[in-house]
């Protein structure tokens, strides 16, 4: 006989596991949530407006997200270990946007980091950056000119921010700029915690005339205080297999 107590250990076991999943991959859907759980979507429902309402999680379009704060701001060291076969896979396929003679302008994060190692042979290639990381990847180049904004040192992201990186940024026409960020919604757009990172992050989209967003499965859904990108001025979004579907139809019907 299956007690009230005996039910309520059971569910509280399963909002352990339930969490865990969310931290480690980060959006999931409900269909994912419901077959890794062993248990029925109507309960995975219950159990995500249990926890959304303890502010554990963010339940998202046929799924849930999970909150860390819309203030966190992951380090680069934080963002290195997760997601990175897909990040690699994503940064393949963004590189297929970039051929030789091109300028592109590629902003911070590990999976443009990924990006610039694949453009590091493209003959005559210009890449104007704000992020050390993506200048390290390119440094032993014998054909990409790498152009580093200058401006004032983001640590936790290895960037450039500030008055300087941003006016910089105004002088400079491209046709693609590669971005990454923390979130990405359709309601709200690219998202990032930081707001000096907001307002280079958007100065590097104002450089191009097709934005391009790399973002993960574990970003699609999240949110982050300081918007960047509004989802009707991103031009292509390049993500892996993992995002959550009914997100994704939104971000495509808002672009």
């Amino acid at each position: 006989m299956v007690t009230e107590g005996t039910q309520t250990r059971f569910a509280a076991e399963r909002h352990e596991r339930l969490l865990r999943l969310l931290r480690e991959r980060g959006a999931m859907p409900l269909q994912a949530l419901a077959d890794e759980l062993a248990a029925s979507e109507a309960t995975i429902r219950r159990d995500l407006r249990a926890l959304e309402a303890r502010g554990l999680l963010a339940r998202s379009r046929g799924g849930a997200v999970p909150v860390a704060g819309l203030a966190h701001e992951p380090t680069e060291r934080d963002k290195a270990t997760v997601a990175v076969a897909e990040k690699a896979a994503i940064a393949e396929a963004a590189a297929e946007f970039v051929g030789p003679d091109d300028a592109v302008v590629i902003g911070p994060g590990t999976t443009t980091r990924q990006l610039a190692l694949r453009l590091a042979a493209v003959p005559g290639l210009t890449v104007i950056t704000n992020s050390l990381a993506v200048a390290e990847a390119l440094a032993d180049s014998r054909t990409a000119q790498v152009v580093l904004t200058g401006g004032v040192l983001r640590g936790p992201i290895r960037a450039m921010v500030g008055a300087e990186a941003e006016r910089f940024l105004g002088t400079v026409r491209v046709r693609h700029a590669f971005l990454s960020g923390n979130g990405l919604t359709a309601g709200r757009g690219l998202s990032t915690p930081h707001l000096a990172v907001a307002a280079a992050d958007r100065a590097l989209a104002a450089a191009a005339e097709e934005p391009v967003v790399l973002a993960d499965h574990t970003k699609i859904g999240a949110d982050a205080v300081f918007q960047t990108v509004p989802a009707a001025r991103i031009a292509h979004l390049v993500t892996d297999g993992a995002a959550l579907a009914a997100e994704l139809d939104a971000l495509a019907e808002a672009g």
